[in-house]
């Protein structure tokens, strides 16, 4: 009697990049870090930090994690980096994947040509939950050195509500005579957070009318 011999099975491939689900792709670079996506959106995963990345799942995938949510930050900097921070709108969409994030306040100045398009950016400060520390020599000096025809702040509010603070109008107003002085273009300062039902993702002086 003839036994049928039965063709053995392929093993199971990962799926393609590109059509996998959320999970399987924190699986192909972290494969015990699928249960946070119990706990954690894909969007609270990358605020989370390589940290507590590194703690949930272990120090090799946590840096793996966090290495490709840079990455992706990155390129999408890249991709918006000829597009003229022209608006409120477009300095958003440009600078919310780089610092919506961030546990702690942090201040940027972007320097900008003819064309409102950035050539630079630098960080000014690193501050606490609620407050970031500047002074307007530090954040107009790059301006200066730079021979920047016009620059725009932007700093984040780890709350997520944008809502200027009294100190952010203080700033807002002494680095405003300072590059009036100079005659240096100081084109807005925007608060970068996070959309709720009680408020928009950011917050402009410009266009509040308060530049």
């Amino acid at each position: 009697m003839q036994t049928e011999l039965l063709p053995k099975q392929a093993p199971k491939q990962p799926p393609e990049v590109a059509c996998a689900s959320n999970l399987e792709l924190v699986q192909i670079l972290a494969p015990r870090a699928g249960e946070l996506l119990k706990t954690y959106s894909l969007a609270g995963l990358e605020r989370a930090g390589q940290t507590l990345l590194e703690q949930e799942s272990s120090p090799a995938s946590g840096r793996k994690l966090a290495a490709a949510f840079e990455l992706g930050r990155r390129a999408a900097a890249e991709r918006r980096a000829v597009v003229p921070l022209d608006s409120p709108e477009c300095t958003y969409d440009y600078f919310a994947p780089q610092i919506r994030h961030l546990p702690c306040e942090s201040l940027r100045v972007a320097l900008l040509d003819t064309r409102l398009r950035a050539t630079r950016f630098v960080i000014i400060s690193h501050g606490s939950v609620n407050e970031t520390i500047a002074h307007p020599r530090d954040i107009l000096h790059p301006a200066v050195l730079h021979q920047a025809h016009a620059f725009l702040l932007v700093h984040n509010h780890p709350s997520g509500d944008p809502s200027p603070s009294r100190a952010d109008r203080e700033l807002t107003r002494r680095v405003s005579d300072a590059a009036g002085l100079l005659q240096i273009n100081f084109i807005d300062h925007v608060i970068i957070g996070r959309a709720t039902p009680c408020h928009s993702a950011y917050f402009s002086f410009g266009e509040a009318g308060l530049l």
